[in-house]
């Protein structure tokens, strides 16, 4: 799956506004130009790791939500990609996923 760096870059800049911070807070609080994070918002900058690391820190988002929109708040949020991994195993591998995953999910544990 390619990644869709304008998707992205609106992700970020949807969780800046919602945290009320400009472009210049948030690129001085990361050391990064103003212009850099303008580019990345855009999509036609790409960013390093490290940078949406203290990003997503920065404005309570996960990195999963930021590169995937998966957001581990919503009860159903591995659907899409469990379901796509799933397709793409053998019939084999499928049917011990289905077994392990069986296993776990009658028993007593709460992996939280």
């Amino acid at each position: 799956m390619a990644l869709d760096y304008t998707v992205i870059g609106q992700r970020i800049k949807q969780a800046r506004l919602a945290k009320n911070l400009t472009q210049e807070d948030l690129a001085e609080q990361i050391d990064i130009s103003v212009a850099f994070l303008s580019r990345v918002e855009r999509g036609n900058s790409h960013i390093n790791l490290k940078r949406l690391n203290q990003l997503c820190g920065l404005l309570d988002v996960t990195e999963g939500y930021v590169l995937n929109g998966a957001s581990s708040n919503s009860k159903n949020y591995l659907n899409k990609e469990f379901s796509e991994l799933f397709k793409s195993c053998s019939p084999e591998k499928q049917r011990l996923i289905y077994n392990v995953a069986q296993v776990i999910a009658e028993s007593d544990i709460d992996a939280e």
